[in-house]
């Protein structure tokens, strides 16, 4: 009579796939990190405003990159007037990585507050 293989806890990295996630069948590319939405969402905010000076006042899209990472696009003030219906507003798009790191941002296009484009009227 054969004993059943032990079962033994692995170590992440170790496994004997080491193409795949264990047990999961997904490539690496496709795997998920532990870091939740908001914290994504926080990190995104303050790096971008570290870097730029600029602090976005919403987020239009949010949704995580081919690759595994994150991709946003943040609505910021780029030049204040008053009335504030004047001021230039600016939509950037940034990319972040699994952990919530940026790794890139571009301003996407420039628009006076209350005003929309052509394009995004239904």
């Amino acid at each position: 009579m054969t004993q059943p293989k032990k079962k033994t806890a692995e170590t992440p990295g170790t496994s004997d796939e080491p193409d795949e996630k264990a047990g999961t069948g997904q490539p690496p590319e496709r795997r998920r990190s532990a870091v939740t939405a908001a914290q994504v969402l926080r990190a995104a905010h303050e790096q971008f405003a570290e870097l730029t000076g600029l602090h976005p006042e919403g987020i239009s899209r949010f949704e995580r990159a081919e690759g595994g990472g994150w991709e946003l696009e943040a609505e910021v003030v780029e030049l204040a007037r008053i009335p504030e219906t004047m001021s230039v507003m600016a939509l950037y798009e940034l990319s972040l990585d699994t952990d919530g790191q940026l790794t890139g941002y571009r301003r996407v296009r420039r628009y006076e507050r209350g005003r929309t484009s052509r394009t995004d009227s239904r």
